[in-house]
């Protein structure tokens, strides 16, 4: 293996760096024009290309994590436009400026000329990434793939989406799995989501999520419908998170028992259908069930295609809760889901707190195979 890779820096990363950093220096506090002289004001380049990750492997801070990729050292993510004084810093103690310290900084100061040289807001949204573990699966969300799918409505406010993931080793079959991931979703949404709804002309946001259903449902409440969301889909064939056509003569199916003085059931059975027999024996039969769910031939789990269908199944959602809580004075509802993605985060974002009956969500485990009760949302009435 070779010690050393090229210096050479292609134009188009130069260009893009120079745009990205507004021609000033991106060592935090120094903010120097590197285009002219701070003394004469004339016209002269003394702009560096500081490396986070040396194009050495002896260099600061070495290879780091692009050992098994070095084409990548010489990349915009890992470049940093500076002055000469703030690269002989970095590269001379490098102990005391860490990679993660100038990535952070990288970071800040590139955002900060996205604010200041932001016009238009109209189209721009907050990109906002949700992922939780899913039985052996670990969710992954590629950023081009969502920026992709967004255009050309809506730009991200921002070149790095709000994370709302968690870095677990829990799966949704271990005892804690629940309760950790719902306190650290209204943890992490209190201190990033928040604050942006609070700004003035803060935009709206786009949500890409992977994760279970009773976590979806509660990012989705959390939201709530008073806030400007477009909520995206996982579409496996082609796929993408791109919205496609919408299908011919689809149409959500409602029925219920009519059996009002029993405790109340919402199946979802949007994905697949969910027997009762499933239902019951986590219930038992003393109850009466709601379900939606979709014609036969709908009933899989590639059937949610576009925008328009998430808006009828918004407003079927509506209708049906009213229903409800009108027929079962506000008991507790207990809900089984077999839905998309963008179902599961919009049923949870048209959820009235104030008026609306306490959820109890169940969620399938493949390792118990069956229905298990996972998170509540609200208060008992």
């Amino acid at each position: 293996m070779a010690n050393e890779v090229t210096r050479y820096i292609k134009k188009e990363v130069e260009r893009e760096l120079w745009a990205r950093s507004a021609g000033r220096c991106q060592f935090e506090g120094c903010n120097k024009i590197l285009f002219k002289s701070s003394i004469t004001q004339e016209r002269v380049n003394i702009a560096q290309k500081a490396h986070i990750y040396s194009f050495s492997e002896e260099g600061p801070r070495g290879w780091g994590p692009f050992v098994f990729n070095k084409d990548a050292l010489n990349e915009t993510d890992n470049l940093m436009l500076m002055c000469h004084e703030c690269h002989v810093k970095i590269d001379r103690n490098e102990s005391k400026y860490p990679a993660k310290m100038l990535q952070e900084w990288k970071q800040k100061h590139e955002q900060r000329i996205n604010v200041v040289t932001g016009i238009e807001t109209s189209k721009q949204s907050h990109v906002v990434f949700y992922g939780a573990n899913i039985s052996d699966q670990k969710s992954l969300i590629q950023k081009n793939e969502a920026i992709a799918a967004m255009f050309p409505d809506k730009y991200p406010t921002n070149e790095n989406p709000i994370l709302l993931s968690m870095q677990s080793e829990l799966k949704d079959n271990d005892k804690d799995f629940w309760n950790i991931e719902l306190k650290h979703l209204e943890a992490i949404f209190t201190k990033y989501i928040e604050p942006k709804i609070e700004e003035k002309d803060s935009g709206d946001f786009s949500i890409f999520a992977m994760a279970p259903m009773p976590l979806l449902i509660k990012l989705g409440s959390l939201f709530t419908d008073k806030i400007s969301v477009d909520t995206y889909q996982p579409i496996r064939e082609p796929k993408t998170w791109r919205w496609q056509e919408e299908p011919k003569d689809f149409e959500f199916v409602v029925t219920n028992d009519e059996e009002y003085e029993k405790e109340p059931v919402l199946i979802l059975s949007l994905s697949g259908k969910i027997s009762r027999d499933r239902i019951y024996e986590v219930t038992g039969q003393d109850v009466n069930i709601w379900e939606i769910t979709a014609p036969k031939s709908f009933l899989h789990n590639d059937f949610m295609r576009s925008k328009a269908q998430l808006s009828l199944f918004r407003q079927e959602i509506r209708k049906l809760m009213v229903q409800i809580n009108d027929k079962h004075s506000k008991k507790p509802l207990k809900i089984f889901p077999a839905m998309p993605i963008s179902c599961a985060i919009e049923l949870g974002r048209v959820r009235m707190p104030k008026s609306d009956m306490q959820w109890i969500i169940y969620d399938q485990n493949n390792k118990a195979d069956k229905f298990i009760e996972a998170i509540t949302i609200g208060e008992a009435k």
